[in-house]
């Protein structure tokens, strides 16, 4: 997992009011728990853009009047109508101690089932994940390509590689539908067994024409 490094500045007044003025300001409200005690702050809304509008998790660092807190973010609020940052909560980290954070997954290739005109249903975008710092993964990916019609991808079917995921294992994390257009599998397959035959026949005659 990689580590990115914001700059923060402590806040000495608490509030919502203190909050608005804040965030017009341009600067977005933090507090980073897990520590001896909560620490509040401050950071301009652009700190985040590698880290909210991204497909993997990161390590954030937080430099605050000289001191660093390595952590993760724990929580993200957004303004109902704008969308804007409204809050967020980070998590201090320390290396020998494990914790759970959620993790993208990353779908790799093209799924045998939709090229054959399947569709493909997403349940699970992010998993969570329990593993120290050093284990822990930027994203999770799920080669789909053998993925045919009908068939799902659970959770037990993931390779952990020094982390746990907690969700139940037979959990579905995405799933290929059939539909109007969906082709046969089940004959592509004969189709494809009849071809081999075919060509290993064809190959068996135009040696014995040669030998003859």
């Amino acid at each position: 997992m990689k580590t990115i490094a914001i700059e923060g500045t402590l806040r000495t007044e608490l509030g919502s009011k203190t909050a608005k003025l804040i965030r017009r300001e341009g600067n977005v409200p933090c507090v980073i728990y897990g520590g001896e005690e909560n620490i509040h702050f401050h950071t301009p809304e652009v700190s985040f853009k590698e880290l909210l509008y991204t497909p993997e998790a990161h390590l954030v660092e937080i430099n605050l009047d000289g001191k660093t807190y390595r952590t993760v973010i724990r929580d993200v609020q957004y303004h109902p109508v704008s969308d804007a940052i409204e809050h967020v909560d980070f998590f201090q980290t320390s290396a020998d101690k494990a914790i759970t954070i959620q993790v993208p997954i990353n779908l790799v290739g093209n799924s045998r089932g939709v090229r054959n005109g399947g569709r493909l249903k997403v349940n699970l975008r992010k998993l969570k994940v329990t593993a120290t710092e050093e284990h822990l993964p930027g994203h999770i990916d799920i080669d789909i390509t053998e993925v045919r019609i009908g068939q799902s991808v659970r959770v037990s079917d993931v390779k952990t590689d020094g982390y746990e995921i907690s969700h139940e294992p037979q959990r579905t994390i995405l799933t290929v539908q059939t539909s109007r257009n969906a082709v046969d599998e089940t004959e592509d397959e004969e189709e494809g067994a009849e071809g081999e035959e075919a060509t290993a026949e064809g190959s068996e005659a135009t040696e014995a024409a040669a030998e003859a």
